[in-house]
Protein backbone atom coordinates (compact mmCIF):
# COMPACT_ATOMS: atom_id res chain seq x y z
CA UNK A 1 0.00 0.00 0.00
CA UNK A 2 0.91 3.83 -0.82
CA UNK A 3 1.28 6.43 2.39
CA UNK A 4 -1.74 6.23 4.54
CA UNK A 5 -3.88 9.28 4.60
CA UNK A 6 -6.61 10.40 6.91
CA UNK A 7 -10.18 11.50 5.73
CA UNK A 8 -9.56 15.26 5.21
CA UNK A 9 -6.38 14.25 3.67
CA UNK A 10 -8.04 12.04 1.46
CA UNK A 11 -10.71 14.19 0.95
CA UNK A 12 -8.91 17.33 -0.65
CA UNK A 13 -6.20 14.91 -2.44
CA UNK A 14 -9.94 13.85 -4.36
CA UNK A 15 -10.73 17.82 -4.88
CA UNK A 16 -6.84 18.47 -6.17
CA UNK A 17 -6.82 15.11 -8.52
CA UNK A 18 -10.11 15.88 -9.84
CA UNK A 19 -9.51 19.26 -11.27
CA UNK A 20 -6.01 18.01 -12.31
CA UNK A 21 -7.30 15.56 -14.54
CA UNK A 22 -10.40 17.45 -15.75
CA UNK A 23 -7.30 20.23 -16.76
CA UNK A 24 -5.72 17.41 -18.73
CA UNK A 25 -8.91 15.80 -20.29
CA UNK A 26 -9.25 19.65 -21.72
CA UNK A 27 -5.88 19.64 -22.56
CA UNK A 28 -5.67 16.36 -24.59
CA UNK A 29 -8.81 17.29 -26.78
CA UNK A 30 -6.92 20.40 -27.27
CA UNK A 31 -4.14 18.38 -28.71
CA UNK A 32 -6.98 16.65 -31.39
CA UNK A 33 -8.28 19.77 -32.27
CA UNK A 34 -5.18 21.06 -32.98
CA UNK A 35 -4.33 17.87 -35.22
CA UNK A 36 -7.87 18.81 -36.56
CA UNK A 37 -6.40 21.88 -37.91
CA UNK A 38 -3.33 20.79 -39.02
CA UNK A 39 -4.37 17.68 -40.48
CA UNK A 40 -7.82 17.74 -41.71
CA UNK A 41 -9.44 21.11 -41.50
CA UNK A 42 -6.44 22.82 -43.65
CA UNK A 43 -6.46 26.06 -40.80
CA UNK A 44 -2.40 26.01 -40.20
CA UNK A 45 -0.30 27.18 -43.02
CA UNK A 46 3.14 28.95 -43.44
CA UNK A 47 1.16 32.65 -43.07
CA UNK A 48 -2.12 31.82 -41.60
CA UNK A 49 -3.39 30.42 -38.30
CA UNK A 50 -6.59 29.89 -36.65
CA UNK A 51 -7.28 27.09 -34.55
CA UNK A 52 -10.85 26.27 -35.61
CA UNK A 53 -10.48 22.69 -34.52
CA UNK A 54 -8.62 23.46 -31.47
CA UNK A 55 -10.79 26.13 -30.01
CA UNK A 56 -13.94 23.39 -30.75
CA UNK A 57 -12.21 20.22 -28.85
CA UNK A 58 -11.26 23.08 -26.07
CA UNK A 59 -15.15 23.61 -25.96
CA UNK A 60 -15.96 20.91 -26.14
CA UNK A 61 -13.82 19.43 -23.28
CA UNK A 62 -14.68 22.46 -20.82
CA UNK A 63 -18.34 21.44 -22.02
CA UNK A 64 -17.84 17.98 -21.05
CA UNK A 65 -15.88 18.94 -17.72
CA UNK A 66 -18.89 21.08 -16.69
CA UNK A 67 -21.51 18.30 -17.29
CA UNK A 68 -19.77 15.35 -15.71
CA UNK A 69 -20.16 17.26 -12.07
CA UNK A 70 -23.24 18.27 -12.77
CA UNK A 71 -25.00 14.96 -14.32
CA UNK A 72 -22.09 12.37 -14.53
CA UNK A 73 -23.63 10.63 -12.23
CA UNK A 74 -27.15 10.76 -13.57
CA UNK A 75 -25.50 8.81 -16.94
CA UNK A 76 -23.50 6.44 -15.01
CA UNK A 77 -26.97 5.17 -12.81
CA UNK A 78 -28.62 5.21 -16.73
CA UNK A 79 -26.30 3.32 -18.35
CA UNK A 80 -26.51 0.83 -15.73
CA UNK A 81 -30.43 0.92 -15.68
CA UNK A 82 -30.27 1.21 -12.14
CA UNK A 83 -34.02 1.35 -10.93
CA UNK A 84 -34.61 3.41 -7.24
CA UNK A 85 -35.13 0.82 -4.59
CA UNK A 86 -38.45 0.11 -3.81
CA UNK A 87 -39.85 0.05 -0.09
CA UNK A 88 -42.88 -2.36 -1.39
CA UNK A 89 -40.12 -4.94 -2.00
CA UNK A 90 -38.61 -6.82 1.50
CA UNK A 91 -35.31 -7.23 0.20
CA UNK A 92 -34.94 -3.80 -1.13
CA UNK A 93 -36.68 -2.19 1.86
CA UNK A 94 -33.52 -3.76 4.17
CA UNK A 95 -31.55 -2.32 1.86
CA UNK A 96 -33.26 1.02 2.51
CA UNK A 97 -32.71 0.39 6.11
CA UNK A 98 -29.24 -0.65 5.75
CA UNK A 99 -28.25 2.54 3.94
CA UNK A 100 -30.36 4.99 6.76
CA UNK A 101 -28.38 3.32 9.44
CA UNK A 102 -24.85 3.26 7.65
CA UNK A 103 -25.62 7.48 6.93
CA UNK A 104 -26.46 7.56 10.73
CA UNK A 105 -23.13 6.16 11.48
CA UNK A 106 -21.06 7.90 8.83
CA UNK A 107 -22.60 11.56 9.49
CA UNK A 108 -23.54 12.27 5.90
CA UNK A 109 -27.18 12.96 4.32
CA UNK A 110 -29.16 9.94 3.04
CA UNK A 111 -28.07 9.19 -0.61
CA UNK A 112 -30.01 8.29 -2.90
CA UNK A 113 -30.74 3.98 -3.33
CA UNK A 114 -31.03 2.71 -6.44
CA UNK A 115 -30.85 -1.37 -7.47
CA UNK A 116 -29.76 -2.46 -10.69
CA UNK A 117 -31.33 -5.38 -12.60
CA UNK A 118 -28.35 -7.51 -13.06
CA UNK A 119 -27.72 -11.13 -11.94
CA UNK A 120 -23.96 -10.72 -11.04
CA UNK A 121 -23.42 -9.26 -7.48
CA UNK A 122 -21.75 -5.82 -7.15
CA UNK A 123 -22.30 -2.40 -5.60
CA UNK A 124 -20.79 1.22 -6.30
CA UNK A 125 -21.40 4.97 -5.40
CA UNK A 126 -21.52 7.45 -7.27
CA UNK A 127 -22.29 11.50 -7.35
CA UNK A 128 -20.68 15.19 -7.30
CA UNK A 129 -20.50 15.15 -3.28
CA UNK A 130 -21.77 13.93 -0.06
CA UNK A 131 -24.70 15.83 -0.35
CA UNK A 132 -25.47 14.89 -4.17
CA UNK A 133 -24.87 10.98 -3.75
CA UNK A 134 -25.99 7.78 -4.96
CA UNK A 135 -25.67 3.67 -4.11
CA UNK A 136 -26.65 1.16 -6.30
CA UNK A 137 -26.67 -2.36 -5.89
CA UNK A 138 -27.16 -5.41 -8.44
CA UNK A 139 -30.10 -7.83 -7.78
CA UNK A 140 -27.57 -10.44 -7.73
CA UNK A 141 -26.18 -8.71 -4.31
CA UNK A 142 -29.48 -8.77 -2.64
CA UNK A 143 -29.87 -12.29 -3.19
CA UNK A 144 -26.52 -13.59 -2.32
CA UNK A 145 -25.55 -11.43 0.87
CA UNK A 146 -27.17 -11.55 4.09
CA UNK A 147 -27.87 -8.69 6.11
CA UNK A 148 -24.32 -7.75 7.43
CA UNK A 149 -22.36 -8.46 4.77
CA UNK A 150 -24.95 -5.97 2.69
CA UNK A 151 -24.23 -4.19 5.83
CA UNK A 152 -20.50 -4.31 5.29
CA UNK A 153 -20.65 -3.00 1.43
CA UNK A 154 -23.13 -0.69 2.29
CA UNK A 155 -20.64 1.14 4.65
CA UNK A 156 -17.50 0.64 2.12
CA UNK A 157 -19.58 2.60 -0.46
CA UNK A 158 -20.48 5.06 2.06
CA UNK A 159 -16.71 5.43 2.91
CA UNK A 160 -16.26 6.11 -1.20
CA UNK A 161 -18.97 9.15 -0.50
CA UNK A 162 -17.20 10.36 2.54
CA UNK A 163 -13.53 10.53 1.74
CA UNK A 164 -15.17 12.30 -2.25
CA UNK A 165 -13.88 9.37 -4.28
CA UNK A 166 -17.34 9.40 -6.20
CA UNK A 167 -16.49 12.64 -7.45
CA UNK A 168 -13.62 12.01 -8.76
CA UNK A 169 -14.22 8.55 -10.05
CA UNK A 170 -17.98 10.16 -11.59
CA UNK A 171 -15.65 12.80 -13.41
CA UNK A 172 -13.28 9.74 -14.79
CA UNK A 173 -16.07 7.66 -15.74
CA UNK A 174 -17.90 10.69 -17.73
CA UNK A 175 -14.41 11.51 -19.42
CA UNK A 176 -13.58 8.22 -20.31
CA UNK A 177 -16.45 7.62 -22.07
CA UNK A 178 -15.48 11.21 -24.41
CA UNK A 179 -12.51 10.34 -24.91
CA UNK A 180 -13.20 6.89 -26.59
CA UNK A 181 -15.39 8.44 -28.80
CA UNK A 182 -14.29 11.33 -29.51
CA UNK A 183 -10.87 9.59 -30.69
CA UNK A 184 -12.77 6.95 -32.72
CA UNK A 185 -14.10 10.43 -35.11
CA UNK A 186 -10.39 11.47 -35.50
CA UNK A 187 -9.44 8.05 -36.37
CA UNK A 188 -12.08 7.65 -38.73
CA UNK A 189 -11.50 11.54 -40.31
CA UNK A 190 -7.62 10.68 -40.49
CA UNK A 191 -8.29 8.40 -43.62
CA UNK A 192 -10.70 10.59 -45.28
CA UNK A 193 -9.22 13.55 -44.31
CA UNK A 194 -5.92 13.25 -44.49
CA UNK A 195 -4.96 12.97 -47.79
CA UNK A 196 -6.71 15.97 -48.94
CA UNK A 197 -4.50 18.25 -45.71
CA UNK A 198 -1.14 16.63 -47.23
CA UNK A 199 -1.39 17.39 -50.88
CA UNK A 200 -1.94 21.20 -49.78
CA UNK A 201 0.91 21.15 -47.35
CA UNK A 202 4.56 22.40 -48.44
CA UNK A 203 6.93 20.00 -47.31
CA UNK A 204 9.78 22.73 -47.25
CA UNK A 205 8.25 25.50 -45.64
CA UNK A 206 8.56 26.37 -41.51
CA UNK A 207 4.48 26.00 -41.36
CA UNK A 208 5.02 22.59 -43.63
CA UNK A 209 7.22 21.16 -40.72
CA UNK A 210 4.94 22.70 -37.79
CA UNK A 211 2.40 21.01 -39.17
CA UNK A 212 4.05 17.45 -39.69
CA UNK A 213 5.22 17.76 -35.85
CA UNK A 214 1.78 18.78 -35.13
CA UNK A 215 0.37 15.44 -37.23
CA UNK A 216 2.91 13.05 -35.57
CA UNK A 217 1.78 14.50 -32.02
CA UNK A 218 -2.06 14.46 -33.23
CA UNK A 219 -1.92 10.82 -34.56
CA UNK A 220 -0.27 9.38 -31.68
CA UNK A 221 -2.46 10.76 -29.46
CA UNK A 222 -5.51 9.37 -31.22
CA UNK A 223 -3.93 6.06 -31.36
CA UNK A 224 -2.51 6.09 -27.90
CA UNK A 225 -6.68 7.77 -26.77
CA UNK A 226 -7.92 4.00 -25.34
CA UNK A 227 -4.82 3.51 -23.09
CA UNK A 228 -4.45 7.18 -22.21
CA UNK A 229 -8.35 6.58 -21.03
CA UNK A 230 -7.21 3.78 -19.21
CA UNK A 231 -4.41 5.22 -17.52
CA UNK A 232 -6.98 8.05 -16.40
CA UNK A 233 -9.28 5.44 -14.63
CA UNK A 234 -5.89 3.92 -12.45
CA UNK A 235 -5.70 7.98 -11.45
CA UNK A 236 -7.71 6.94 -8.40
CA UNK A 237 -5.31 4.15 -7.60
CA UNK A 238 -6.32 1.00 -6.63
CA UNK A 239 -5.39 2.32 -2.91
CA UNK A 240 -8.97 3.95 -2.78
CA UNK A 241 -10.52 0.49 -2.20
CA UNK A 242 -8.05 -0.50 0.93
CA UNK A 243 -9.21 2.34 2.21
CA UNK A 244 -13.20 1.95 1.56
CA UNK A 245 -12.68 -0.99 3.35
CA UNK A 246 -11.01 0.48 6.05
CA UNK A 247 -13.43 2.85 7.10
CA UNK A 248 -16.26 0.41 5.92
CA UNK A 249 -14.99 -1.48 8.78
CA UNK A 250 -14.91 1.11 10.94
CA UNK A 251 -18.58 2.05 10.77
CA UNK A 252 -19.78 -1.49 11.02
CA UNK A 253 -17.26 -2.32 13.47
CA UNK A 254 -17.87 -5.79 11.46
CA UNK A 255 -14.54 -6.35 9.07
CA UNK A 256 -15.65 -9.91 8.65
CA UNK A 257 -18.91 -9.16 7.43
CA UNK A 258 -17.54 -7.29 4.47
CA UNK A 259 -14.50 -9.96 4.18
CA UNK A 260 -17.14 -12.15 4.34
CA UNK A 261 -19.36 -9.95 1.36
CA UNK A 262 -16.05 -9.93 -0.86
CA UNK A 263 -15.54 -13.29 -0.63
CA UNK A 264 -19.14 -14.26 -2.08
CA UNK A 265 -18.27 -11.02 -4.98
CA UNK A 266 -14.88 -13.41 -5.66
CA UNK A 267 -16.98 -16.41 -6.28
CA UNK A 268 -19.02 -15.35 -8.44
CA UNK A 269 -18.12 -16.44 -11.85
CA UNK A 270 -20.27 -14.39 -14.22
CA UNK A 271 -19.59 -10.48 -15.39
CA UNK A 272 -21.31 -7.43 -14.23
CA UNK A 273 -22.87 -7.03 -17.70
CA UNK A 274 -24.88 -3.86 -17.15
CA UNK A 275 -22.06 -1.79 -16.26
CA UNK A 276 -19.81 -1.15 -18.57
CA UNK A 277 -16.02 -0.95 -18.50
CA UNK A 278 -15.76 2.26 -18.45
CA UNK A 279 -17.54 2.56 -14.95
CA UNK A 280 -15.60 -0.22 -13.93
CA UNK A 281 -13.40 1.46 -12.03
CA UNK A 282 -16.98 2.75 -9.67
CA UNK A 283 -17.93 -0.50 -8.41
CA UNK A 284 -16.81 -2.66 -5.24
CA UNK A 285 -14.81 -5.31 -7.09
CA UNK A 286 -14.22 -5.29 -10.93
CA UNK A 287 -17.58 -5.95 -13.06
CA UNK A 288 -15.23 -7.24 -16.10
CA UNK A 289 -13.61 -9.91 -14.00
CA UNK A 290 -10.09 -8.97 -15.57
CA UNK A 291 -6.77 -11.11 -14.52
CA UNK A 292 -4.85 -8.35 -13.79
CA UNK A 293 -6.87 -7.38 -11.10
CA UNK A 294 -5.72 -10.73 -9.24
CA UNK A 295 -1.90 -9.05 -9.27
CA UNK A 296 0.23 -6.63 -7.56
CA UNK A 297 3.32 -4.44 -8.95
CA UNK A 298 4.05 -1.56 -11.03
CA UNK A 299 2.33 -2.57 -13.96
CA UNK A 300 -1.13 -3.68 -11.93
CA UNK A 301 -1.24 -0.76 -10.45
CA UNK A 302 -0.59 1.38 -13.67
CA UNK A 303 -3.71 -0.94 -15.39
CA UNK A 304 -5.64 -2.36 -13.22
CA UNK A 305 -9.15 -1.01 -11.25
CA UNK A 306 -9.05 -3.49 -8.34
CA UNK A 307 -5.94 -4.31 -5.67
CA UNK A 308 -6.38 -7.92 -5.31
CA UNK A 309 -9.44 -9.58 -3.37
CA UNK A 310 -7.52 -11.72 -1.68
CA UNK A 311 -5.23 -9.22 -0.38
CA UNK A 312 -7.62 -6.79 0.93
CA UNK A 313 -9.73 -10.16 2.61
CA UNK A 314 -6.58 -10.87 4.14
CA UNK A 315 -6.55 -6.97 6.03
CA UNK A 316 -9.94 -7.12 6.75
CA UNK A 317 -9.60 -10.61 8.28
CA UNK A 318 -6.58 -9.01 10.12
CA UNK A 319 -8.53 -6.32 11.58
CA UNK A 320 -11.10 -8.92 12.94
CA UNK A 321 -8.89 -11.08 14.79
CA UNK A 322 -6.95 -7.84 16.36
CA UNK A 323 -10.54 -6.66 17.17
CA UNK A 324 -11.49 -9.85 18.71
CA UNK A 325 -7.97 -9.97 20.92
CA UNK A 326 -8.77 -6.60 21.97
CA UNK A 327 -12.12 -7.33 23.32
Amino acid sequence: MDDVRNIYEQQEHNRRATVIIMAGFVLFLGLIGLGFDAFYLGTVSEDFFFPIGTLIAVMVGIFTAAWSLKSGATAVLSSTHAVPADPGNPAQKQLLNVVEEMSIASGLPMPHVYVVPDPDPNAFATGKDPQNSSIAVTQGLLDSLNREELQGVVAHEMSHIRNYDIRLMTVIAAMVGAILLLSDWARRGMFWGGGRRRSRSSGGSAGGAIALVLLVLWIVGVILAPLISQIMAMAVSRKREYFADASGAELTRNPLALASALQKLEDASEPTASIKRGAAHLCIVDPVGRKMNAKEGATADLFATHPPIAKRIALLKAMGYQGQQGK
